[in-house]
């Protein structure tokens, strides 16, 4: 194979990672469902919720860690520069997601010394730092990081490590607005569909307790704003482009890869309208059940689009803002040709897996979840 067909591969796994992402962003409504938990929930709306999340929690978990995977079998050098170097903010997400995975296994057991109320705080802990910091995470592929790569680290036994972050270990991120901005944006994103997905799921709503086509419009209008903050911060953004050997500095670097790759800009637009449709037809529509897929099927198309504007046409997807030199591109961070090559017949293998998902989800879903289906099953949340 020739280095053509060497950066091909890239391409092609950049793209399956971005539609992993994807994925992860729609999924990642059972996060903000959980934080409705307290909003004024009758009890038995509450165990109505619970369960509902409780049928898809996995999907996420297994997706997150599909997305990690992927990046360490593609683009090693991130895997080790992020995964590694930011480890306190990769920790605190991977926590949220432990304490998840503890509440919705444990909340309803017998003995349950703790009380649900205890579980029902860690879910909703998960539901806003995990999606706060993803978004945190993930907002520094566009806005840089404080990190350095020296590959001859390798040669040395006394210390060999790769990549180097800043002494705070991903925690000074937290404290970058644009990330922030970001972060806040994937919360409001996740909560709105949480309260979409239950409209969708469960049959009668009426005793909640909270009204969730407001908590659509509400949630959703704040989403629409720190959107459109967002792609104004992005397309003003200073990045790096790989040219003829070395990074050169480029004001409005995303916005010239929209303008180049005009496909992708109309994918973030035809996206966005989508997600706006899906809020406002169900906060306004009092039997409109559908919103959900309106909007996660917009949001997985914009973050696809933004994942490709930050990793095609030589763009540093992960900027240094202390050692551009080391900053890490799809061509510079990716596994060897024999790895992409050999995982991609491996990679034929996704759309089985995802008709089987949406095989399963169908059936699940067939018919809207009820108190009275709730109260006879044993095995309930």
């Amino acid at each position: 194979m020739t280095m053509d067909n060497l950066q091909l591969l890239q391409s092609y796994w950049w793209l399956l990672i971005a539609v992993i992402g994807g994925l992860l962003v729609f999924l990642l409504f059972v996060q903000g469902g959980q934080t409705m938990l307290f909003c004024g929930a009758t009890p038995e709306g509450r165990k109505l919720m619970v369960n509902s999340l409780g049928r898809k929690w996995e999907l996420t978990f297994t997706t997150l860690v599909l997305f990690g995977g992927a990046f360490f079998a593609s683009f090693p050098l991130f895997y080790s520069t992020s995964f590694g170097g930011a480890y306190w903010l990769w920790m605190l997400i991977l926590l949220s997601f432990v304490l998840q995975a503890v509440s919705y296994e444990y909340r309803s057991k017998p003995g349950n010394i703790y009380g649900r109320n205890t579980f029902d705080a860690f879910l909703l802990f998960n539901g806003l730092v995990g999606c706060v910091l993803l978004g945190v995470a993930v907002g520094t592929l566009f806005f840089g990081a404080e990190f350095t790569v020296q590959k001859s680290n390798l040669l040395n036994p006394g210390n060999p490590v790769i990549s180097t972050w800043a002494p705070t270990h991903g925690l000074e991120a937290i404290a970058n607005w644009r990330c922030l901005l970001l972060g806040f944006m994937v919360f409001f994103l996740a909560r709105t569909q949480g309260a979409l997905y239950f409209i969708n799921n469960i049959s009668d709503t009426k005793d909640f307790g909270i009204s969730l086509r407001s908590r659509v419009l509400i949630s959703g209008t704040i989403f629409a704003i720190l959107f459109i903050g967002f792609v104004a911060v992005l397309f003003c953004t200073t990045g790096l482009r790989h040219v003829d050997g070395e990074f050169v500095s480029e004001p409005n670097i995303y916005l010239h890869n929209a303008l180049d790759m005009w496909p992708l800009a109309a994918m973030i637009v035809a996206g966005a309208l989508m997600v706006l449709f899906g809020i406002y037809r169900s906060a306004f529509s009092s039997s409109y059940r559908y919103g959900i897929w309106w909007t996660g099927i917009g949001s997985v198309l914009v973050v696809i689009a933004l994942l490709l504007l930050a990793g095609y046409a030589d763009t540093a997807y992960m900027r240094s803002v202390i050692d551009p030199a080391s900053s890490l591109t799809i061509a510079n961070s990716s596994s060897s040709l024999f790895t992409l090559k050999t995982m991609s017949y491996v990679s034929i293998g996704v759309p089985v897996v995802l008709a089987y998902i949406v095989y399963v989800w169908y059936k699940m879903n067939k018919r809207p979840l009820t108190a009275a289906e709730v109260n006879a099953d044993s095995h309930s949340y």
